[in-house]
């Protein structure tokens, strides 16, 4: 997720599964996280399977005026943009949604994702294959703050402008560069050897720079592993 616009109207077929995940049938529903949702699900759900979606860029492009920083400092977080590649791919974790708590669901993560956030529709590729999951690709929900969202930062800022600003912001949910650590951590280990330069480039940036890091360095993503998955990757 070279970089085009954010997504500003539902994909294709959004309509119809919106209309399912707001409780008007018995059906379960699919979320993808692609950022903290990666790591810690704070929702009741049936199945957890590693994969991706096609055609997106993850980038920090979105401040947060409450999870990761505060109105008078905003932090910054990950949303989603169209890639001009068709095939470009988005790995982060879909997490089935049984029907009895799908409305639930929908409106804590409703209440969670307000600050310009809102919920499309795409296809999810589950992988890897697995003889006890599902394996077809699904159509799940995910959320994307849109251009036009009041804390949209726009995406003409340099990584090193964008670690800059997350050095300096704390929000309820801890200290800005927490978060990216704990994704591109996540990343490695459920998808070694899988890169997402944006990310890993800002995580090297601050690795740098923060006090607090301790001067730890994570391994080098483009050397790390054989391209395999990890033992983790294929936890359901």
């Amino acid at each position: 997720m070279s970089e085009a616009v954010t997504v500003t109207t539902p994909c294709s077929g959004a309509a119809k599964d919106v209309e399912a995940a707001d409780g008007k049938n018995q059906k379960d529903i699919w979320i993808f996280g692609y950022g903290s949702l990666v790591w810690k699900a704070d929702f009741p759900f049936e199945e957890k399977r590693t994969g991706y979606i096609k055609g997106f860029l993850r980038r920090f492009f979105q401040n947060s005026i409450d999870h990761r920083g505060t109105e008078e400092r905003p932090g910054r977080v990950v949303t989603l943009i169209h890639s001009e590649d068709p095939e470009s791919k988005v790995w982060g974790m879909g997490y089935r949604i049984g029907a009895k708590d799908k409305l639930q669901v929908l409106q804590h993560l409703d209440h969670r994702e307000k600050n310009g956030y809102e919920r499309h529709s795409v296809s999810f590729y589950p992988y890897p294959w697995s003889t006890e999951q599902v394996n077809d690709p699904q159509s799940i929900l995910l959320y994307v703050a849109t251009q036009d969202n009041p804390s949209f930062a726009g995406q003409s800022d340099t990584l090193e402008q964008i670690a800059e600003q997350i050095l300096a912001s704390v929000g309820q949910s801890g200290r800005n560069p927490e978060y990216v650590y704990r994704l591109a951590e996540a990343m490695r280990q459920l998808y070694p050897g899988e890169r997402d330069d944006h990310l890993f480039e800002l995580e090297k940036l601050l690795l740098k720079r923060d006090p607090l890091a301790n001067g730890q360095r994570k391994p080098d993503p483009a050397t790390e592993g054989d391209g395999t998955r990890s033992e983790l990757s294929k936890e359901g």
